[in-house]
């Protein structure tokens, strides 16, 4: 079956001006229309029921595209966009990335099946979001900067956040920090280890390369990298992990081995989820604005559905949540 993607590569185009075109945008040129319907007729491209003109029937509804729906993270965002939805007179759909360029999130996009959408999904490509955003089908995206047609962001501050918590590590004495990182591929996983080299930089240390890790922003993923870094034989002073899902599956690991926390190493997280405060030790972290992030892309989002301007991009500010699982190396903690 043929793709819009075809059908602007056949005509010649890009493929937001594909998209244009068969939507009617009158901003596109009659010898471009042409061109594109044209293309589309020999592809025998049909767009799907669902892709109406937004400005002629509207669906009451949001959707809300996420890696993963499970988590306590992803729970409390899904909350606070679902209150902004109800008090607009919108249903919310949320739903799963996985699968990527194949999965249903991305048929809906292309689909339109909703009047606006909400990406937190660092696995669906640029190209697809662009292609698919317009004044008629705005999308608020929450994991990268990108700047076109009906398009916003809203980011949390994840370099500063990443730089605040190993500055608090070496101000407390640390001298060798482990980051422990999310998915390669993931825009808030590398604001929040460019922070963490900044961190180091300023104080001449560098990272070293048998603790460069991944735990994929999960707590098996934290568990197991902690794993291997004890098989390693030696472990830093400190670990940063990138998240409090991963710092978590970190502390089971290090207290299996034998190791007191923070007495034989200080960990730090990053998201100040529910459970953090109530580990043992409870978990030094970065809090980020999940709820008050959440409800600004959905407030954005439904200012673009009625027309109105809003700014590109929006960033929002961390805190430094200090509690039991980082010492100080100069003061004396009996295990």
């Amino acid at each position: 079956m043929a793709t819009i993607k075809d059908v602007a590569k056949l005509a010649g185009v890009a493929l937001s001006t594909a998209s244009y075109a068969l939507n009617g945008d009158p901003k596109v040129s009659k010898e471009t229309k042409e061109k594109v319907l044209e293309a589309a007729r020999q592809l025998n491209y049909r767009k799907n029921g669902f892709a109406m003109d937004l400005k002629r029937s509207r669906t009451n509804t949001i959707m809300l595209i996420l890696t993963d729906l499970s988590g306590p993270y992803y729970s409390e965002l899904i909350r606070s966009i679902q209150d902004v939805a109800i008090a607009n007179g919108y249903d919310l759909i949320a739903c799963s990335s996985i699968g990527a360029q194949d999965s249903t999130a991305v048929r809906f996009l292309r689909e339109k099946r909703a009047d606006g959408a909400i990406v937190l999904a660092q696995n669906i490509p640029n190209e697809i979001l662009l292609e698919s955003a317009s004044e008629r089908f705005p999308i608020v995206v929450m994991d990268r900067e990108l700047t076109g047609d009906g398009l916003a962001n809203v980011l949390v501050d994840g370099e500063q956040g990443g730089y605040t918590a190993t500055r608090h590590l070496l101000d407390s004495g640390h001298r060798t920090i482990a980051y422990v990182s999310g998915p390669q591929n993931s825009y808030d996983n590398g604001q929040r280890y460019k922070g963490y080299i900044r961190a180091l930089n300023e104080r001449d240390l560098s990272e070293k390369t048998k603790w460069r890790l991944t735990g994929g922003f999960v707590r098996d993923g934290g568990y197991r990298a902690t794993k291997t870094m004890m098989m390693q034989g030696e472990l830093p002073s400190a670990i940063f992990y990138g998240n409090d899902e991963m710092a978590i599956g970190g502390l089971a690991a290090l207290k299996e081995g034998g190791y007191s926390i923070p007495g034989d190493i200080s960990i730090i997280g990053f998201d100040d989820i529910e459970q953090a405060g109530y580990m043992n030790p409870p978990l030094t972290t970065i809090r980020q604005p999940k709820h008050e992030a959440g409800s600004l892309a959905a407030h954005l989002l439904f200012q673009m559905l009625n027309g109105e301007e809003v700014n590109a991009t929006y960033k929002l500010g961390i805190e430094l949540v200090q509690r039991g699982s980082v010492r100080n190396v100069d003061t004396r903690i009996d295990s």
